[in-house]
């Protein structure tokens, strides 16, 4: 057992401290080539990732960058320097502790490269920026260990992807280097540490003793969920009622719009004048530092935000976290319970509000979920091109590379350890040439072979383009916001609702209501004059789709006799539905068929996921038109598609003939904007497509159109482009999930339970209430939708429940 040097132990002794036994354990193995330590909320993770950092560096011998801690967040970052120099200062050990993210100066990211700190926390963004100099060799020799923070989020996305690569990279540069995985949500351990470890090395996992159970419910509310919505305005006083109740409660939402809206609903509904603050990432920055100091003083009861707040940052005396809405990953669910009495072995407490009557099943099946530990998460693929395009022109801006060496050096990356030698020479050769239709123009030239035959940059005076475009946060066309006659903006809204606000409108942003004024170079002025229901600013945030562990809990629900676990209304909505027509199931597809309002209309259960289900929509039209049914809409969500026509379908079998929804999806997708939008994105990635120039930045529209012309142009002339096979894969698993639609077929694998109805039924009946739904916040308009959700459920059968 390695043994505390005297100063730390002194000062554990000083805060009646014991080092845990994970703590300990990740002290003994700190030689090791790769742990992952997976321990829970407030269990001292972050001491436990650098204690044997810090006990190398108490002697004082060490010069130069020791250890390199990545987060997902600028403000986790900053909140662990924060927490890390108390001990440092405390024991008074020579360390320098700096943070280097896009909010850090350029002065003192200067000084960073010429003087590197002893421990350095920055982002996965800013690091592959880091080993794009020239100087990167001299600015990492010295590197002995890389603690990464939140692995599970980052191992889940593109930033995950980039971040292995520049792993790989600091690898070759510091041999000796040695890596350490952090988290407490991690549903396949030993996939985590595939992703951590040096391909085929393996990766040690340390487990702490797991804290108590989290202290879960829904949150009882006198007033009953509505039929359909997300903004779950009925629970606004039993929400306020638990503020009060609390030192400091954190509200989450799954969207920014959601937060907005109900943060000012809260605030109106506020006459008790308790602090309350908004926190998400479109806000401004300045005013989400504001909040966030306010957060660690003490000075708010509630917080309203967003996944800005999901991950490890300790802001203050969290005693309650509240999801609004159903949180639709499990996992998700159990990070933001977290954010509660963030102390080790403390239970944390939190509060689910299901939005409308069917969130309420699925919070239910979230909270059983949460307490048998069943968290949710599907199989990563491959490592993504576009990520790998972007690696190797960062590798040319350090300097001339041998690409055989880079081959072997990328497939130590786990997602990217089967990558085949021509996979690689796609990449590389489009990064030199654009690609066969591209080869002609001297913009896409970006590579040479020089005459030792290593690569290099064409134009050196490229690596400024290409570090200004590092990263794969895709931007979402969005505009500041800024009060008229001031240059603090307040915040960001998209440009295609920007393109809908005439002078005189007015928009949530912030929890205030601004009235629009004009737009002046590119920027959107407001005023604080409000004399208008307001339009509800949107914002392209994550929207989240049921995941498919949590869809089949919610259909193994189906199968009960009875729900005693259910509210009452609940679950005599769902035995009504069983009375009349029946409930789902998981190996069979229910389709209810029925006449309302004039109109034929079939209902399609397959429970895969809004953004599947929106997409299974578009194919049943397709087919329906094809088959003459005269279908006129549909309307989706997470569990269903409701489309309506002219025509009654009599046989919906030859519907959901998987060679036909095949074929229409392939026409379907090949004309799609979502082709076109998905291309920007990974054409952004890889550096096809320039967002951010010298002096200058694209617009929005212009990216665009430049994007759709080059989209245009491949699929005319090179339909083989490696951007084109990207973008046909990134559609394929994203915005239309078609994957999803592939496994309801093969579950279901042909058995369709056809019910024929003379009415709405009970399940189907809240979709309805989907159509041309308005986000407005008004009194009239809330008065409007209750008064057809009543008629709608009257003629259900409903209506008392």
């Amino acid at each position: 057992m390695t043994t505390l040097p005297a100063p730390f132990q002194t000062w554990f002794d000083s805060r009646d401290w014991q080092i845990h036994p994970h703590q300990q354990a990740m002290l003994d193995r700190a030689d090791a080539p790769a742990l992952m330590l997976i321990a829970p909320t407030g269990g001292g993770k972050t001491l436990a990732g650098f204690l044997p950092t810090l006990a190398e560096l108490a002697d004082g011998q060490h010069q130069g960058l020791h250890t390199l801690y990545v987060s997902p967040l600028k403000a986790l970052a900053a909140d662990i320097k924060r927490n890390l120099r108390t001990p440092v200062t405390e024991m008074g050990l020579p360390i320098r502790i700096e943070d280097r993210t896009g909010d850090t100066s350029y002065t003192q990211k200067r000084r960073q490269r010429a003087d590197p700190p002893h421990i350095l926390l920055t982002t996965p963004e800013s690091l592959a920026l880091l080993i794009s100099y020239e100087d990167a060799p001299r600015i990492f020799k010295g590197l002995q260990r890389i603690v990464i923070d939140e692995i599970h989020a980052l191992a889940e996305s593109k930033r995950g992807d980039q971040l292995m690569l520049a792993l790989s990279r600091l690898q070759s540069l510091a041999p000796g280097l040695r890596r350490v995985g952090l988290s407490a949500t991690v549903e396949d351990p030993a996939a985590i540490a595939e992703t951590l470890a040096r391909h085929p090395d393996p990766c040690e996992i340390i487990h702490a003793v797991p804290g108590p159970a989290p202290d879960i419910a829904m949150l009882t509310t006198e007033e009953k969920p509505p039929w359909s919505g997300g903004g779950a305005a009925y629970a606004i006083p039993a929400v306020l009622e638990q503020v009060r109740q609390h030192k400091t409660t954190l509200i989450f939402h799954n969207t920014r719009a959601q937060a907005e809206l109900f943060f000012h609903n809260l605030w109106l509904a506020n006459t008790d004048d308790l602090p309350i603050g908004i926190h998400h990432g479109s806000l401004a920055r300045e005013q989400r530092e504001r909040v966030e100091a306010a957060m660690v003083a003490g000075a708010l009861r509630a917080i309203v935000c967003t996944g800005s707040l999901d991950l490890g940052i300790d802001w203050g005396d969290v005693d309650l976290v509240i999801q609004i809405g159903a949180p639709k990953n499990v996992k998700r669910l159990v990070q933001r319970i977290g954010r509660a009495n963030h102390r080790y072995n403390a239970p944390s407490k939190a509060l689910l509000v299901p939005a409308n009557r069917f969130e309420v099943v699925e919070c239910v099946a979230a909270l059983e979920a949460v307490k048998e530990h069943d968290l949710d998460g599907d199989p990563k693929g491959p490592g993504p091109r576009d990520v790998l395009c972007q690696h190797i022109l960062i590798t040319a801006c350090a300097g001339p590379f041998d690409a055989d060496t880079l081959y072997r050096e990328i497939k130590t990356v786990g997602a990217y350890h089967t990558l085949s030698q021509a996979g690689f020479d796609d990449c590389l050769d489009f990064c030199a040439t654009g690609g066969y239709a591209l080869r002609a123009y001297d913009k896409w030239k970006r590579l040479l072979q020089n005459a030792d035959g290593q690569w290099q940059l064409r134009d050196p005076r490229a690596a400024q383009r290409i570090r200004m475009n590092i990263g794969t946060i895709q931007d979402t066309d969005t505009l500041k916001v800024r009060m008229k006659g001031s240059f603090k903006p307040l915040g960001e809204v998209e440009e295609n609702f920007a393109a809908t606000l005439t002078p005189g409108d007015t928009f949530l942003i912030g929890g205030q209501v601004v009235r629009y004024e004009g737009l002046r170079e590119m920027t959107v002025e407001v005023s604080r004059r409000a004399d208008k229901t307001p339009k509800i600013a949107t914002f392209m945030g994550t929207k989240f789709a049921n995941s498919t562990q949590l869809s089949q809990r919610i259909l193994r629900m189906f199968r009960q006799d009875s729900w005693p676990e259910l509210p009452r209304h609940t679950a005599e909505w769902l035995a009504l539905q069983r009375q009349v027509s029946q409930l789902p199931e998981a190996d069979r597809l229910l389709v209810e068929s029925f006449p309302h309002d004039g109109r034929q209309h079939i209902c399609v259960y397959g429970f895969a996921g809004r953004n599947a289900m929106q997409t299974l929509g578009m194919l049943l039209t397709q087919r329906m038109e094809e088959l003459d049914l005269h279908p006129l809409g549909f309307v989706a969500t997470d569990y269903a598609t409701l489309v309506w026509g002219l025509d009654p379908v009599s046989d919906p079998a030859p519907l959901f003939r998987p060679p036909d929804l095949r074929a229409g999806f392939e026409t379907w997708l090949s004309g799609n904007a979502v082709m076109k939008r998905t291309f920007r994105g990974a054409a952004t990635i890889a550096g096809l497509i320039e967002r951010n120039l010298p002096q200058t930045r694209k617009s929005g529209r212009q990216a665009t159109f430049s994007s759709d012309i080059l989209y245009d142009t491949l699929s005319k002339y090179d339909p083989d482009h490696l951007m084109l096979r990207i973008t046909r894969e990134e559609a394929m698993r994203g915005l239309v999930d078609f994957g999803r639609i592939e496994e309801m077929l093969a579950r279901t694998d042909g058995r369709v339970d056809h019910v024929i109805l003379d009415r709405v039924t009970p399940l189907a009946a809240p979709l309805f209430l989907e159509v041309g739904k308005i986000a407005v916040a008004g009194a009239a308009q809330d008065r409007l939708l209750e008064e057809a959700a009543l008629h709608l459920m009257d003629t259900a059968g409903v209506g008392d429940l």
